[in-house]
């Protein structure tokens, strides 16, 4: 699924009204595509709108990714599912509330690919989440023709901020 990226500038006089815009586009596309939750969003969209403060960003996958693989500097981890058989979380749900201060606040879900974030989407919207958004493609993006990762799309390819332990 790809996101509608809009290039936007946080610092010029419009751009709350460009924030909205792009919520509202991915609120479109997600209702056009029939999405059970709010949206998908570009990374880069998500960056902005995580700087500009009007969103935050919540990293799904397991800590061992997050720690040999990379983070999102300032994100807030809740992961969907645990452990090497990548058990669900039962208290996703509960985290994720309890994280980002309840189920109206603007959320932006990465793991990943996107498909992980997805779900995880998915069962906030269900649980009651209104403004739960999807990061398109993820933190290491889609696979290639090697089957690997890294080299098409995602977090790190748009050279978006991130650090390794």
């Amino acid at each position: 699924m790809a996101a509608t990226t809009l290039v936007f500038d946080p610092r010029a006089a419009h751009g709350e009204a460009a924030f909205d815009a792009v919520l509202n586009d991915a609120r479109d596309q997600a209702q056009a595509r029939q999405l059970p939750y709010a949206g998908i969003v570009s990374a880069q969209d998500a960056w902005q709108l995580v700087q500009a403060g009007k969103a935050q960003l919540v990293d799904v996958r397991t800590n061992e990714e997050r720690v040999f693989v990379g983070h999102v500097p300032g994100s807030l981890h809740v992961a969907w599912a645990t452990g090497t058989a990548m058990n669900r979380n039962p208290r996703f749900v509960r985290e994720l509330e309890a994280k980002v201060g309840g189920k109206t606040a603007v959320v932006l879900l990465l793991c990943r690919s996107g498909k992980r974030s997805a779900l995880a989407a998915e069962a906030a919207a269900r649980a009651g989440f209104s403004h739960v958004f999807n990061i398109a493609q993820g933190f290491e993006g889609d696979l290639d023709e090697e089957q690997q990762r890294g080299h098409q799309g995602g977090w790190r390819w748009h050279s978006l901020p991130w650090v390794q332990e």
